[in-house]
């Protein structure tokens, strides 16, 4: 085990979950146990539940939970040991250290280390006579010194190896570099400086560590823009630009961009809810990002052009049931002095119009449903019969998933009154359009929007995936399907028991792990035998090293399955019975002799009040 038992015990005992969950989200007492709206998922009506007898938390909507430990690696994005150590600082605790994990520590310390130096290094060279050109830079993108101050602006100036050579002098080694995404290979076997003759502006995460880098060159060579690739501390999926600053706006909403200085420009004006993806799409580890901060609205203003607008859409296929209000905030095209309109991006708009003109816009930013609608719309010739006809086709698909009926009948006359029918005409496509979607056992909530990326038969909800008696035998997760549910709900039960009451583990150990079914059930069993066997309390913390955060709420879900303390012995004997008896079926063994089997057999089938052999 990477940390000692001792330490675990006192470390558990010290960080009461409500405590730590309390921290993040808004606890209130029911009955019990305490409720929040998820802080994993976007959602309107309470369903995280925290219980302090059991020190666990669980969401009966994404089915995400675990223990306190748990619940640090899935809100702070840490790894087991991180967590730990993220609890240990907190309860005051020193950390024993493992060689294996003091290893993986002191990288990702030495990592962020080598960020910050590099940073507060491309800083200098930004204030030094060789940083000229990027201050040129930033004041003909009329940046002002104190926003590239706050946002920790650097240089990195036109030579192969400047920041190579200076972090090798305060230390670092050439692989620790090349980790960091800071230093590339060159064709001779060398390594060069990944960053050259570039404004730097420093990716900083929400607990204020320097993780990334993004880019702008000087003049127009290509790339424009250039980021850190993933490392060790760094995921672009998980991080947005300016969310350390942007968590502390009193705004009741984020407005999301696509660049970084965009992000810049907003703040400097005084938007200061802006954060931007860096160049990717919108992700789903993002949005639950944005949604720890607890805005419940998001304006979307992403560059006017077509990669904009394909990049909004996957945005609201990727959040339309995710609980948020979404806005869409559409910056006019500009035309230049040559009559040719061009896009505009939040940068260009604020020091072309001001920063009035921009308020104004975000304030008066339209519902997703209305953008959706106005794209559609845009597609087809309305004066014509045939573009009426494909309109009211594409946009019957759209209004299907709308999931509150009044809304889906309010956009249902406005489709009408655009395409210059009757809404009578348009309700009858929608009503055709969602009985085609249920003959097919799709759910018509899942279908995609218009114009959006497929997502693939897999992207939909069956009937019985929809039938909540199936979701109670199958887990959530396609991957931890059960082949035999029989004997998994056998497996459930058992290590649902034996987390409730360690005195229940039978002598000898009565199973092998060819009997299970289920790999992760597996897994959890064997897990919590051998801290049995080494002599440790039996405790859900144990699973929390072992087992992915995955495999985690899977086993949290297990343990919301009812389970009476009465008459544990007998029902633990009858799960062992029931796997024992799948294990057989499914390798083809017999469990004793012939004469045995045919006993058996014939107790099952012989009729009422017939006589037993």
């Amino acid at each position: 085990m990477p940390f000692p038992a001792a330490f675990m015990d006192n470390l558990i005992a010290r960080c009461d979950i409500v405590d730590i969950v309390g921290g993040y989200v808004t606890l209130k007492k029911k009955g019990k146990d305490y409720w929040a709206c998820c802080p994993f998922h976007n959602e309107k009506t309470p369903s995280f539940s925290v219980s302090p007898d059991k020190q666990m938390f669980y969401c009966f909507g994404c089915k995400k939970g675990g223990d306190v430990i748990s619940f640090i690696r899935e809100i702070e994005n840490l790894p087991y040991p991180d967590a730990v150590r993220f609890l240990a600082r907190r309860a005051g605790l020193e950390v024993p250290e493992s060689n294996q994990d003091f290893h993986e520590s002191r990288q990702r310390a030495r990592l962020l280390s080598l960020n910050r130096d590099a940073a507060r290094f491309y800083h200098q060279l930004l204030k030094a006579p060789e940083g000229q050109a990027v201050r040129d830079y930033l004041q003909r993108r009329r940046i002002l010194w104190k926003t590239a101050v706050r946002f920790g602006m650097g240089a990195s100036l036109d030579r192969w190896d400047v920041l190579l050579n200076a972090m090798t002098r305060k230390g670092y080694e050439k692989e620790e570099l090349l980790k960091a995404g800071l230093i590339v290979p060159t064709k001779n076997g060398g390594f060069r400086d990944k960053f050259r003759n570039r404004l730097m502006l420093p990716v900083i995460d929400i607990r204020g560590d320097v993780v990334a880098f993004g880019s702008r060159v000087l003049d127009k060579s290509e790339p424009k823009y250039m980021n850190s690739p993933d490392t060790p501390v760094y995921s672009k999926r998980r991080i947005l630009y300016g969310m350390n600053l942007a968590k502390n706006t009193k705004r009741p909403n984020f407005l999301m961009c696509e660049g970084n200085l965009d992000v810049v420009t907003l703040h400097q004006a005084g938007i200061d809810n802006a954060v931007a993806s860096m160049g990717t799409a919108l992700t789903e580890e993002q949005a639950r990002l944005v949604d720890r901060f607890r805005k419940k609205e998001l304006v979307f203003c992403y560059d006017n052009d077509n990669a904009g607008e394909i990049a909004t859409t996957r945005a609201l296929e990727l959040l339309r049931t995710a609980g948020f209000t979404i806005r869409i905030l559409q910056l006019p095209r500009r035309r230049t002095e040559s009559g040719e309109l061009v896009k505009q991006d939040p940068d260009d708009y604020i020091k072309l119009q001001g920063v009035d003109a921009f308020e104004r816009l975000l304030s008066g930013s339209e519902r997703a449903a209305d953008y959706r609608m106005s794209q559609i719309a845009a597609k087809y010739d309305l004066k014509t019969d045939e573009g009426r006809l494909q309109y009211s086709e594409e946009v019957s698909n759209f209004l299907i998933t709308l999931d509150n009926d009044v809304e889906r009948n309010i956009y249902i006359q406005r489709a009408a009154d655009v395409a210059g029918v009757e809404a009578g005409a348009i309700s009858i496509i929608v009503q055709r359009i969602m009985s085609k979607y249920l003959r097919e056992n799709r759910s018509p909530l899942s279908v995609v929007y218009p114009g959006a990326s497929e997502t693939g038969r897999e992207g939909y909800m069956t009937r019985n995936e929809l039938n909540p008696a199936t979701q109670l035998v199958q887990p959530k997760e396609r991957a931890f399907r059960y082949d035999n549910v029989r004997s998994a709900r056998a497996e459930e039960g058992l290590v649902r028991l034996l987390l409730m009451d360690e005195s229940l583990f039978p002598e000898p150990l009565p199973l092998s792990p060819g009997d299970f079914s289920s790999p992760i059930l597996s897994k959890a069993f064997f897990t919590l035998w051998d801290a049995r066997r080494n002599g440790c309390p039996v405790s859900f913390h144990q699973l929390s090293e072992a087992l992915t955060q995955e495999e985690i709420s899977h086993i949290t879900t297990v343990c919301q399955g009812p389970e009476s303390p009465e008459n544990a012995s007998k029902a633990l004997a009858d799960y062992i019975r029931v796997i024992r008896e799948e294990a057989d079926k499914r390798s083809g063994r017999t469990d004793g002799d012939i004469l045995e089997i045919a006993q058996r057999k014939y107790k099952k089938q012989k009729p009422k009040g017939g006589k037993t052999l």
